[in-house]
């Protein structure tokens, strides 16, 4: 089950070293040769008790991926980002460097190729109401909204699905393994700002991968440090989407 994490911590570069983290209202960012982001688990119980962090090495900050305390693993996260999703790792695993995409939101990108069909969206993300109108829709969430199913229901409506969306999150709470296992009959996506970019993730049964890349990280930092949520994705932050046959 730890095959994912490990393959993850590993592909960081060992010379790469963390030279500032914050952990904001909404998001966790760890600065290292770039800015790596993770959602905030602010409704988590417990401390953080990572001590000094500025100075660590990268991989070693990343190895907080695996642990159950949720709050050091969304730092692991987020360290994993600093070493993938940067404009300079995108140019290279794509072949080119890294330009504006249309269509980088993976829900806009997906809307015809789910018509009609079975879609499951594990996390309540924002902007799903054009995908429930033209396809029969679930949404999966921890903590459901009216409307929701509650997430041990992935056990009983996952396998049944065409494409299903998973919440990058899914990596701190260690769900991620058997959700994808769940999901192996349908079309799968990582998605949310969460996202590792990386390619691992396509020999476990992703499809696609829709993170985020800092290209500005002064005023990405500002923002997530002013409380800003949405807001960063017009202050640094650009939506990426990766396929499968972008980088075979």
């Amino acid at each position: 089950m730890w095959e994912i994490y490990d393959e993850l911590i590993a592909a960081v570069p060992e010379d790469l070293v963390a030279t500032e983290c914050m952990i904001g209202l909404y998001w966790t960012l760890v600065r290292s040769g770039g800015v790596g982001v993770s959602l905030t688990m602010r409704k988590e119980p417990g401390r953080l008790n990572l001590g000094k962090i500025t100075g660590v090495s990268l991989r070693e900050l990343a190895s907080n991926i695996k642990s159950w305390n949720n709050l050091r693993a969304m730092v692991g996260l987020a360290a994993i980002n600093a070493a993938f999703n940067t404009p300079e790792q995108l140019a290279k695993l794509l072949g080119h460097p890294l330009t504006f995409q249309e269509h980088a939101n993976a829900f806009s990108h997906y809307i015809e190729q789910v018509r009609g069909k079975k879609v499951a969206v594990v996390g309540h993300f924002p902007g799903l109401e054009e995908l429930a109108k033209v396809s029969q829709f679930s949404i999966l969430e921890r903590n459901p909204n009216p409307g929701d199913f509650p997430d041990p229901a992935c056990e009983y409506l996952l396998g049944e699905q065409d494409f299903v969306f998973i919440t990058a999150t899914s990596l701190i709470n260690k769900t991620l393994p058997r959700l994808l296992e769940l999901s192996r009959g349908a079309v799968t996506v990582l998605v949310g700002p969460s996202t590792p970019l990386s390619p691992i993730f396509f020999k476990y049964g992703v499809e696609t991968l829709a993170g985020l890349v800092v290209v500005e990280p002064s005023g990405f930092w500002r923002t997530v440090q002013e409380g800003g949520r949405m807001e960063i994705f017009n202050n640094g932050g650009q939506m990426v989407r990766i396929s499968r046959n972008d980088v075979l």
